[in-house]
C-alpha cells in the first residue's frame, strides 16, 4: 500500500492571507468598518471561511448580515490567486514526494470551489490524488472523519499516512485518526498549537525528511 501525506492548505502549502486579506477588507469597506492588517487575518485562518468572516465581525463589535458570508465567498472565490503564492520548497517538494511513491491529498476547511481553484492557478492540482475540503464531507477538521475521507479518498490507510498542518485542528484530526502530524513551523499557527504533533518542520524539505522518517517505503 502507497504512503499517503496528508497537507493543510492555507499556512502549509500556500500563502494565502494576502488575497484573503484583501476581499475580507473589502467586505469590511462595504460595511463601514475599519480594515485589518494581515498579521490579523492570519491570526483568524484555519476554522473555515465562515469562522473568518464571524471573527471579522466580532473583533469590530459587529455581527455579519446575511449576506456577508456569500459576498465574501465571490469576491475571495473571484479573486484567491492574485497575490497568493505556494510557499518556499513546495512545488519541489510535491516533485520529489511524488517521485519516492507518495501518494498526495488536501485536507482543508476551505471550501472546495476556491481550494481546488487556487491549486489550479498555482499548477499544483496535478499533484493530489484527492481534496478533502470543508464542504465535501459532513464533517471537518478537528474531526478527526474529515482526515480520515481525505485518506481514503486519495486511496490511502491512516496506518500508513501522515497528517502536515500549521493549525491545532491538524494536530487535533490527526491525533483522533491515529495518525502522526507533523506541524508546519513555516505557517500561521502559534507554536503552542504544536503540542501534540510528532514533529515541528522548520521548511518543506525538513518535513519531507521526517516524513520519510515516519512511514517506510
Amino acid at each position: 500500500m502507497s504512503r499517503t501525506l496528508v497537507l493543510d492548505l492555507d499556512g502549509t502549502l500556500v500563502d494565502s492571507v494576502p488575497d484573503l486579506a484583501a476581499a475580507l477588507n473589502r467586505l469590511m469597506a462595504q460595511r463601514l468598518l475599519s480594515p485589518f492588517s494581515r498579521a490579523e487575518v492570519a491570526a483568524m485562518v484555519g476554522d473555515g471561511v465562515a469562522a473568518l468572516v464571524d471573527r471579522a465581525f466580532a473583533a469590530r463589535a459587529s455581527t455579519p448580515d446575511a449576506a456577508a458570508l456569500a459576498a465574501f465567498l465571490a469576491d475571495y472565490g473571484a479573486n484567491a490567486a492574485r497575490e497568493t503564492r505556494a510557499f518556499p520548497g513546495v512545488e519541489p517538494g510535491l516533485r520529489e514526494l511524488t517521485a519516492r511513491g507518495w501518494r498526495l491529498a488536501v485536507c482543508t476547511n476551505k471550501p472546495a470551489a476556491p481550494a481546488c481553484a487556487l491549486l489550479a492557478a498555482l499548477v499544483l492540482d496535478g499533484f493530489f490524488a484527492a481534496i478533502g475540503a470543508g464542504d465535501s464531507f459532513s464533517t471537518r477538521k478537528p474531526d478527526p472523519a474529515h482526515l480520515l475521507a481525505t485518506i481514503a479518498a486519495a486511496g490511502g490507510t491512516a496506518e500508513r499516512a501522515v497528517m502536515a498542518g500549521d493549525h491545532r485542528n491538524d494536530v487535533i484530526a490527526a491525533a483522533g485518526a491515529g495518525v502522526p502530524c507533523i506541524f508546519a513551523g513555516w505557517g500561521y499557527g502559534a507554536p503552542e498549537m504544536a503540542a501534540g504533533a510528532v514533529a515541528v518542520a522548520g521548511s518543506f524539505a525538513e518535513l519531507i525528511a521526517l516524513a520519510e522518517g515516519l512511514v517506510k517505503q
